[in-house]
């Protein structure tokens, strides 16, 4: 090893999947200036074909697209069992949208128009929280009816199995550490999603709906409590 290769890290590989030429293009310079080794994509199929042959570390990726659109992108990505991280570009803002996006296994989103320092520092806390190293925890939580296994990831109400994506499961998780205590939104984020900055992300809104929508579905109890203008506490009557 010569002196100039010792510290030496190597870029970060990003696949950038949009069918709008000038986006792809644009972000490809812009992100490569910031130091990431950047790979393109038109669309659904071709990114497919990408991320077999030169796995990234991260997907950015729009959602309107001929052949594969993004949904079904992310679906076979996550058929294939990886957990790459994947932020879902897309201009459309409507809750239901977004919410569509995040189910199926996108990991967090951005509305176009963006700025490219936001979709970077995105970037860098979806790859932090990649590479951030394991934490022993209780290997069982039992909060009322929900019953949570942290070493088969496994979420089960009433004895009856919950279906989760790996960030509505984190997210739970971290709630379910905090048991009985508020979580604010800025903690959410710096611990489910590595934010360290400031965003006016709504994605913990967003993530928090659905999982209230999985969990708390037909006539069962309410198990996330909102404490208006303070965040999140998880916590059962029946404790």
């Amino acid at each position: 090893m010569t002196p100039a290769t010792i510290g030496y890290q190597a870029p970060d590989p990003v696949l950038v999947v949009d069918d709008e030429v000038h986006i792809r293009e644009s972000l490809e310079r812009g992100l490569t200036l910031l130091g990431f080794e950047v790979r393109t994509a038109a669309d659904g199929v071709e990114a497919i074909h990408v991320f077999r042959s030169h796995p990234p570390a991260a997907i950015v990726l729009d959602l309107q697209m001929p052949n594969l659109d993004g949904l079904q992108v992310i679906r076979a990505i996550r058929a294939l069992g990886s957990d790459v991280p994947i932020c879902i570009l897309s201009a459309k803002t409507g809750l239901a949208e977004r919410v569509e996006g995040l189910e199926v296994g996108a990991d967090d989103y951005l509305v176009k128009p963006f700025v490219l320092e936001e979709l970077t520092a995105r970037l860098h806390a979806m790859l932090r929280r990649t590479r951030g190293q394991q934490v022993v925890h209780p290997p069982t939580f039992t909060i009322g009816p929900l019953q949570i296994s942290d070493s088969s990831r496994r979420v089960t109400i009433a004895g009856k199995e919950i279906a989760l994506t790996r960030r509505e499961y984190d997210l739970l998780h971290t709630l379910a550490l905090h048991h009985g205590q508020t979580v604010s939104r800025e903690q959410l984020l710096e611990l489910v999603w590595g934010y360290s900055f400031p965003t006016q992300s709504n994605v913990v809104g967003v993530f928090i709906s659905h999982l209230r929508r999985k969990l708390e579905s037909g006539d069962r109890d309410r198990l996330i409590h909102t404490i208006h203008g303070v965040g999140y506490v998880l916590r059962s009557d029946l404790d």
